[in-house]
């Protein structure tokens, strides 16, 4: 285990070597077991709550409070490796904390750490609001690898709610190595950008604002935990009836998962009529891949800049859907859904958007034109919905695993309309299976007469409108229930 020492510095006239070490742990919360940090407490256990300060006094790192008998000093022996440079921005600021935990074997193990005003730490100061979410979002973030901090390692920081620059220093400084290293770099010349007095006023705005957008990202690994393949089939057998040759190729996407433990090389294109549920496909994987999703609608983007952001030369250079998608998820890993990619349409100056797309789809990283910072994308599971694969350029299929969806025969669509439409439209509206009732040559009279199109758009709208009967003849003529057959239905408006 590498030693630390809060100065990254060596002391060449250090009496004592420190005795802090760390440990690697991805868990979302502090236990006995894994702490965020350990003290020593062999010679004198300390009390389940304990205010004081971090200090380090001749190459020794401790955390010191106040008792009856005198100045207490305890050193720190082991540290979540994700906590490194909170603890070290916590005493170079000389900031008094409140620690709760246990005493254990190896020592007090802290589990909780609240900021404290100064005086008797009686009363929590404004600052705690700022702790709190710095360490939930290091809760959040993967352990960094282990290895030992050099001189030329020192972080600047970021900010609380990430507009002001001081607390985006305090950000990043606390942040540490839990930043992937070239957005750690990047944000730290922006920092100096922001800071400056030699910039226009113009160019400190707009580093000060992709350094609260960067800064708002979850920036995770792209190791993915092993998914339960029965949960993941009952997902899909849930939300999609019939398509079993799809739910086929993303039950093989879920078995390569768990063996790689890394996203599949290729995205999804799903190809198909309109309205026969390749959205709701999409959404399915995304629920079993536990992440979040964002779309992006090609049919509304005319200009590639609009997804690739402006250059910040310009005074309303903002950054582009894409960046904005990251920002709004609040992770680096979602599944990015792509709708409509075949009507992507030429841009201006003869760009194509969809063709901006393809440093997405390579999961080598994503650059945008007003954060000039390489994204990283390998946490990103593209799935692309389009009708027509001919309007789609051999480059970009080339970066998907395309899957058709054929159109649902009349068959398949009264079983949705049975199974699916009719009871979620139902539950949404408060109603009971038996108050709404359709006979099966009602159910017939259905698809001849309103289910006339591609897709199961029509299907839905059927059963919208039979529950919206039935309830407004149960309120209004006070019957039970509506039972639904072929007269029924053919004479509705």
């Amino acid at each position: 285990m590498p030693v630390f020492d809060f100065n990254e510095e060596e002391k060449a006239k250090a009496s004592k070597e420190s005795k802090l070490s760390t440990f690697s742990s991805n868990a979302a919360e502090a236990t006995e077991e894994m702490p965020i940090l350990l003290l020593d407490s062999k010679n004198e256990e300390l009390p389940n709550h304990v205010v004081g300060i971090f200090t380090n006094p001749i190459g020794g790192d401790y955390f010191e409070y106040d008792s009856k008998e005198g100045t207490r000093s305890f050193d720190m022996l082991k540290v979540d490796s994700r906590f490194v440079s909170l603890f070290g921005w916590l005493g170079e600021n000389h900031i008094r904390v409140r620690l709760s935990g246990v005493n254990t074997d190896g020592g007090y193990a802290v589990l909780k750490i609240r900021e404290v005003a100064t005086g008797d730490g009686g009363k929590l100061s404004g600052q705690d609001g700022f702790l709190q979410f710095m360490i939930e979002r290091l809760f959040a973030s993967n352990a960094p690898s282990e290895e030992k901090l050099s001189e030329d390692d020192t972080e600047d920081g970021d900010d609380m709610k990430l507009t002001s620059i001081q607390s985006i220093t305090d950000f990043i400084t606390c942040a540490g190595r839990t930043f992937p290293d070239n957005i750690r770099l990047w944000a730290r010349r922006n920092l100096a950008v922001a800071k400056s007095a030699e910039v226009t006023i113009e160019e400190r705005r707009h580093a000060q604002r992709a350094l609260s957008i960067m800064t708002s990202i979850q920036w995770k690994n792209d190791y993915f935990e092993a998914i339960d393949p029965v949960k993941a089939r009952k997902i899909l057998d849930d939300e999609l009836y019939g398509l079993e040759s799809v739910k086929q190729r993303i039950m093989e996407t879920v078995i390569q998962v768990n063996r790689t433990h890394t996203l599949p090389s290729y995205g999804l294109l799903l190809c198909g009529p309109a309205g026969v549920g390749k959205s709701q496909i999409a959404y399915a994987v995304a629920k079993i891949l536990k992440l979040p999703w964002t779309t992006l609608d090609m049919s509304s983007i005319n200009d590639p800049e609009q997804l690739t952001g402006s250059s910040r030369v310009y005074s309303n250079a903002k950054p582009g859907i894409i960046m904005e998608a990251f920002s709004n998820a609040g992770t680096s890993n979602l599944v990015f859904i792509i709708n409509e990619l075949d009507k992507a349409s030429n841009g201006r100056g003869g760009g194509n958007p969809a063709d901006v797309l393809l440093t997405l789809l390579d999961n080598l990283g994503f650059t945008d034109n007003y954060m000039e910072c390489m994204i990283p994308t390998m946490g990103v599971y593209p799935i692309a919905t389009a009708n027509v694969k001919a309007d789609i350029s051999a480059p970009l299929m080339s970066r998907f695993a395309v899957i058709d969806i054929p159109d649902y025969s009349v068959e398949e669509k009264k079983e949705i309309f049975r199974r699916f439409s009719l009871p979620k439209v139902l539950k949404r509206m408060g109603m009971t299976e038996d108050e709404c009732i359709v006979t099966e040559d009602g159910l017939d009279a259905v698809m001849e007469k309103y289910v006339i199109s591609t897709g199961i758009r029509n299907v839905e709208q059927a059963a919208e409108h039979l529950a919206a009967n039935a309830l407004f003849q149960i309120e209004s003529a006070g019957v039970k229930s509506v039972s639904f057959d072929r007269k029924m239905v053919e004479n509705l408006s």
